[in-house]
């Protein structure tokens, strides 16, 4: 009885306490990181760095001034030299170290062995960044930060700039509109493309900026959305008579950089400006980003006069991509598939969208389409994205880079009401005012009295 009675006492807690840990680290991974698998990886790193930095070929042979130092000081035995580590740093996700490369080391050489430094030291990734010639940083992320998706607290926001998901390095994907102007975005149903829309949407509705929405789909994906939003279309037919105006906004907006550009002898070089980033701030007008869902609606026809307004609407469309930076309108196109099969300028249209973002696809054709032009090894990444992860996407850009990420659950409930309370930003454009949608005014629910009245009785 005595020895049962030892065994509960010192196996109850010891089973509680690992039966707690292996839930915390399933439930709250990021509980677990900061509390156990932070330490035990730090002290892995540290105690075997010397030695796996030589097992991954990333030491080089020590110079003669230290094979003399060390033989004239000790005995020991003179070992290579592996990069100089600096200070480990710890995050909420995994650590940060910098290493200073020895000659005739690259960045490359400590890429190519990230998969080994992973398993040596017992965490779920390693990225690697250069910092400068001969710096790098290492990115070590503790857990899988894609299966439960937490965006930093304050992530590096800005006019035109939205954080939207968050990298499979934990850093969080900003879609910076300076930076890439117009981006494609494709994606199957229930693949997460409608969640990444709203987040650019709401991110977006708290800036001076206008939002043009084209949604062929009667509305439904941007109608939710109407109290914020300039311009509406949900038919071919709306957007053949919106796509002119927009045009015609970016020509009246050439005109006014134009004018600006009447360079007189005295004027000085800082007012010289090719966009409406150089004009004065009360000259300038405002930002538009427009919106473009299941882009495949547009190119469709079914009779001779389709055909005449799809080529209309596809030339508006190239025209804005090709010229609109300058003017500030930005395209943001989504589909379900968009390649040459949907017609004439398909093609052009698409070597004009910088940015692109694949969700999951239903087969490989689409992803290629999207990324196969840009950077031919994330295709196969995009094409292994499982249904039963939506938001998850390949992004990547015309640079060739690109990473995993994936979009935070954002109700269509909640995105609705950030747009309401950001509807007195809508900027006054009076070319877009046909085009407003229409918000129906929400019923005022007047509060029940706390005592009902009871008739006055002789």
């Amino acid at each position: 009885m005595t020895d049962l009675t030892t065994l509960l006492e010192v196996g109850g807690p010891l089973a509680a306490l690992g039966g707690g840990t292996a839930y915390t680290r399933a439930k709250y991974p990021a509980v677990y990181w900061s509390a156990v698998g932070g330490p035990i990886s730090t002290a892995r790193l540290l105690s075997s760095y010397s030695s796996v930095m030589e097992a991954c070929g990333l030491t080089v042979a020590p110079s003669r001034l230290r094979i003399l130092a060390v033989k004239a000081t000790t005995r020991r035995e003179v070992r290579p030299v592996p990069p100089r580590r600096g200070i480990i740093r710890p995050t909420s996700t995994g650590l940060r170290i910098r290493l200073r490369l020895a000659p005739g080391q690259e960045p490359a050489d400590v890429a190519a062995s990230a998969e080994r430094l992973r398993h040596a030291w017992g965490v779920h990734a390693v990225y690697v960044t250069t910092i400068k010639p001969g710096v790098v940083e290492l990115r070590l992320v503790g857990y899988d930060v894609l299966r439960r998706v937490r965006m930093p607290r304050k992530p590096d926001a800005g006019f035109l700039k939205v954080p939207v998901a968050l990298r499979e390095d934990a850093t969080p994907f900003v879609r910076d509109y300076r930076t890439v102007p117009h981006q494609l975005t494709l994606g199957a149903t229930l693949s997460g493309k409608s969640m990444y829309l709203r987040h650019l949407i709401t991110g977006l509705a708290p800036q001076a900026v206008a939002l043009v929405g084209i949604d062929c789909k009667r509305g439904v994906e941007l109608a939710p959305f109407a109290a914020r939003l300039s311009a509406l279309a949900t038919d071919p037919d709306e957007a053949a008579e919106l796509l002119p105006v927009l045009v015609k906004e970016m020509e009246d907006r050439y005109d006014l950089i134009k004018a600006q550009q009447g360079i007189a002898p005295d004027t000085p070089e800082e007012e010289i400006t090719s966009d409406i980033w150089g004009l004065p701030e009360g000259e300038r007008p405002t930002p538009v980003v427009l919106f473009v869902d299941e882009v495949a609606e547009l190119f469709l026809t079914a009779t001779r006069k389709d055909e005449e307004r799809r080529d209309e609407m596809v030339t508006h469309l190239i025209r804005l991509a090709q010229l609109g930076r300058a003017a500030g309108i930005y395209l943001e196109v989504c589909g379900q598939r968009f390649g040459a099969e949907l017609g004439k300028g398909a093609t052009m249209l698409r070597a004009q969208l910088t940015g692109r973002v694949c969700h999951r696809v239903n087969d490989e054709a689409s992803a290629k389409m999207a990324l196969g032009d840009i950077a031919p090894e994330a295709v196969s990444a995009a094409c292994a994205i499982a249904p039963e992860l939506p938001g998850l996407a390949v992004a990547g850009d015309t640079s060739g880079g690109w990473s995993r990420i994936r979009t935070p659950y954002l109700s269509l409930g909640d995105a609705a009401e950030i747009c309401r309370e950001s509807a007195h930003l809508v900027p006054d454009l009076p070319a877009l005012k046909p085009f407003r949608p229409h918000v129906p005014v929400r019923p005022v629910e007047t509060p029940a009295p706390a005592v009902l009245p009871h008739p006055v009785t002789d």
